[in-house]
């Protein structure tokens, strides 16, 4: 199974480099044609999320229903795919940011709980405890 990018999956969802774009249009039109699916790994989303904030301005409901219509094409299989719909609804919830809830998410997962952290925000996320620094 072929795997994509964050660069390939950003000029899908942006749209702002018009060859880059029919290129990726190409790659998954002839996968879906083949019926084969596209990986994308955690990292990936992780990188992607972060991405679209800091470059191209997306607030938050813009990345959650951007990753919402994601996790559910067909034609893409996610690495963890329960933890990052587990993370997307703890960011949907909640003040951590998307990082955060990943960690946890993951960390839940695992089996391991809880996420140790120094930082307030992340928390506050259930699943984490707050480190004393004493």
């Amino acid at each position: 199974m072929p795997a994509l990018d964050t660069n390939v999956l950003v000029r899908y969802i942006v749209q702002d480099d018009t060859a880059q774009l029919a290129a990726a249009k190409r790659l998954i039109s002839r996968c879906v044609a083949e019926g084969a699916t596209l990986f994308v790994p955690v990292t990936v989303v992780l990188e992607l999320e972060w991405v679209l904030w800091s470059s191209f301005e997306f607030g938050k409901e813009d990345v959650l229903m951007t990753l919402a219509s994601l996790f559910s094409a067909a034609e893409l299989t996610f690495e963890s795919e329960r933890a990052l719909e587990v993370a997307l609804q703890l960011f949907r919830k909640g003040s951590a940011d998307f990082a955060d809830c990943l960690h946890v998410a993951l960390a839940t997962q695992a089996g391991e709980q809880p996420l140790w952290t120094f930082d307030k925000g992340a928390a506050k996320v259930s699943g984490a405890q707050l480190l004393a620094k004493t």
